[in-house]
């Protein structure tokens, strides 16, 4: 399949995404506002940037893989998504703000001490261009396979521009494109739904056509003991991944960032069942994939059902959702690499237009890092192989030490440095060198319980141990210190950075709008022009247009001038 009208569409939209983008490329003036947003990002800004930060094609090809060979346990898995993200909102995401932290390595070398941050440093930016890069992949698969480009150019020119609008706009230009990319995928899948189970005659005949257990909670290799453990993981990825905690110290308050938590809670309880019966339902119509060839399952079933068009607009939506989540790991990386190792390590000295230049340098390597491993991912056994391996192995060692952190006042530096080091060493073995030597294997949840219970148990082990020898850590001696400093600091901000936080906030809203209203012009277009869900286009397009006015009615409700100053212009 080679239509000139998806080609248009994937070009169109990306342009105008690229376009997005690039309006932001003079709001980042420093590493607040470039890498926090003024730290006063609207909280549902921020909770759809996290939603979108948080799947990629990955979702449609990993999860969707699932979704064909076991059913309804793929629904399953993600719900784990949604437990984790009400207990992030709950307890996390108010003490990550309460921390006064730019990034999440900020606070790890407050908190536990430099030692700590640099070792950190080096696996999240090792983990984190290894899982995005992964996710780059399944899109620049699926844009070859339908659209007839070689592989390796796809990836190439979709990572290039994936990047683009990162190095340029910073957070901003990343949130509202998120938004947008929210909305063309959103109106993607509720296009393929009605018309997939058409395909398959009804959901009566799905029903029968589908295999036994097939809409079971649990399935095959994903049992209780998976589930479990890949809720106790979700707890700590989405309340403790670098990536996401941008999301929570980049609002004004603890309130608005258990907003942000709350709001990706409610987006995932409901989102799965809508992403993951495509596939499912496809299952009915086809069943013979087999292998690696499930993770094409839905782009067979887009295939099978969309128009030319439309297949372009769902292309759209999972190259923009894979780009959303990679774009947000750039833009952390980045603030990492610029605050913490340039800044922090390198040149203490060096002024805001030179951190500019550098986080953008910083982000066009990474991101060109990116595309060199999704362009190895297939020697690597496939998408769902690599996002699972990498999430065992590495997640409970990397993410559990620093949420602990947050509530301990025990914790040491060199206590975290030693569970990290033994646990990533404990998961390896049973990963890597056991099944190569000696031919043993752990099965799916018992990998994952390995890798996330085997921290949290030491963690809690090493602070009983404590509790009987001292109330406090030096190490949490030092950090009181550093946040009454920062307590002061914020009092002294200066009116002129609040004035430009709220002027970011205003242009980023009136720009949300104006994407949104376009994006809703374009899909009338397509309504017209496409011969199959032509009403049902138009009317989404419509919802979308009505969408519009609430980023515009809020952008008007921002003053550029302070209470204080208000009230001071009035009494004198």
């Amino acid at each position: 399949m080679n239509s000139p009208i998806d080609t248009a569409v994937i070009f169109i939209f990306s342009a105008f995404v690229l376009f997005i983008g690039m309006l932001f490329v003079r709001t980042g003036r420093n590493m607040k506002s470039f890498f926090a947003g003024g730290e006063s990002v609207p909280w549902f800004i921020g909770g759809l940037s996290l939603f979108m930060s948080f799947f990629s094609a990955g979702t449609f090809v990993a999860w969707g893989a699932i979704a064909y060979k076991y059913g309804w346990v793929s629904v399953t898995i993600q719900w784990t998504m949604c437990i984790g993200a009400l207990i992030t909102g709950l307890w996390l995401a108010p003490k990550w703000k309460a921390t006064g932290a730019l990034t999440a390595a900020e606070f790890v070398k407050e908190r536990l001490g430099l030692t700590v941050q640099k070792t950190f440093i080096y696996i999240f930016t090792l983990v984190s261009l290894f899982i995005k890069g992964s996710v780059l992949y399944p899109v620049a698969k699926l844009v070859s396979v339908s659209l007839g480009f070689p592989l390796i150019h796809s990836t190439i020119v979709l990572g290039i521009m994936m990047i683009a609008y990162t190095a340029v706009g910073g957070l901003w230009a990343v949130m509202v494109t998120d938004i947008l990319q929210f909305v063309i995928l959103t109106a993607a899948v509720f296009i393929i739904l009605p018309l997939s189970l058409n395909a398959a005659g009804g959901w009566e005949a799905v029903t029968t056509k589908a295999p036994d257990g097939f809409f079971e909670l649990l399935n095959g290799e994903y049992t209780f003991g998976f589930i479990i453990a890949f809720t106790l993981y979700h707890i700590c990825y989405i309340g403790g991944n670098w990536t996401f905690v941008q999301r929570y110290t980049s609002v004004d308050s603890g309130k608005s960032a258990r907003k942000v938590s709350f709001l990706f809670a409610g987006l995932y309880l409901i989102s799965p069942i809508i992403w993951m019966l495509p596939p499912m339902i496809y299952r009915t119509i086809n069943p013979d994939l087999i292998g690696l060839d499930t993770e094409n399952a839905y782009l067979k079933v887009c295939q099978l059902v969309l128009p030319p068009g439309l297949m372009g607009l769902m292309l759209t939506g999972m190259y923009f959702s894979t780009s959303a989540s990679a774009n947000t790991t750039l833009n952390v990386v980045s603030a990492v690499f610029t605050n913490d190792i340039y800044k922090g390590m390198i040149n203490p000295g060096a002024s805001d237009k030179k951190l500019m230049s550098v986080a953008r340098l910083s982000s066009l390597v990474f991101g060109i890092g990116m595309i060199v491993i999704a362009l190895l991912v297939p020697a690597a056994g496939g998408i769902v192989e690599v996002v699972l391996s990498i999430g065992a192995v590495t997640g409970g060692p990397l993410l559990a030490p620093a949420l602990w952190a947050l509530f301990s006042k025990k914790l040491t530096g060199k206590a975290t440095l030693w569970i990290t080091g033994s646990t990533l060493t404990v998961n390896l073995l049973f990963k890597i060198i056991l099944p190569v030597t000696a031919g043993f294997k752990l099965s799916r949840s018992e990998e994952m319980l390995l890798g996330i219970g085997l921290p949290i148990i030491l963690l809690a082990i090493n602070e009983w141990l404590l509790s009987r020898k001292t109330a406090t850590s030096s190490d949490y001696d030092v950090y009181q210190a550093v946040m009454a400093q920062r307590k002061f600091d914020f009092l002294e901000s200066s009116e002129e950075e609040k004035t430009e936080a709220r002027r970011q906030n205003q242009f980023g809203l009136r720009v949300i709008a104006g994407a949104l209203a376009f994006t809703a012009f374009l899909l009338f277009i397509l309504s017209a022009l496409t011969t199959i869900g032509s009403v049902l286009t138009a009317a989404i397009a419509f919802g979308i247009l009505l969408t519009a006015i609430i980023p515009w009615r809020a952008s008007r409700k921002i003053s550029l001038v302070s209470t204080e100053i208000k009230d001071q212009i009035l009494h004198s």
